[in-house]
């Protein structure tokens, strides 16, 4: 099993339903469950989220819904530039989608890397907007 977080795996380990399908995910669609959960300010929403992805799970849902998700190539990216990533991680969710429906509106593979970069760049010199 992939390493959710412990409320999470408490969760999963009472709906029998959930665990199954949970396990039955792809390492990215896990990630963006735990993301989705790990995004909540309040610990009534990460709560209520968690709540919310075990009956997603239940229904079939193999993604959260309402949630951006990230798209791979901008996820390694990320992960190569530490300063991007944590301040990826303070954006709230209307700034990460605008990152994304920007860099996801570039027709060209090349124009898509990019836009890629100059994300990272733009993230690591503290903007939250593209």
């Amino acid at each position: 099993m992939s390493k959710e977080p412990a409320d999470l795996r408490k969760a999963l380990e009472a709906a029998r339903t959930a665990k199954a399908r949970w396990e039955d995910l792809t390492p990215i669609a896990r990630r963006d469950f735990i993301s989705w959960i790990d995004a909540a300010k309040q610990p009534e929403t990460r709560k209520r989220r968690i709540d919310r992805a075990c009956s997603m799970l239940e229904d079939g849902k193999r993604r959260p819904c309402c949630f951006s998700i990230v798209p791979l190539d901008l996820h390694k990216a990320l992960a190569r530039t530490p300063a991007a990533k944590a301040q990826w991680s303070d954006l709230t969710p209307n700034a990460r989608r605008d990152f994304i429906a920007w860099i996801e509106s570039a027709k060209l593979r090349d124009e898509r890397k990019r836009r890629i970069d100059k994300v990272c760049v733009m993230l690591a010199a503290g903007k939250r907007r593209p």
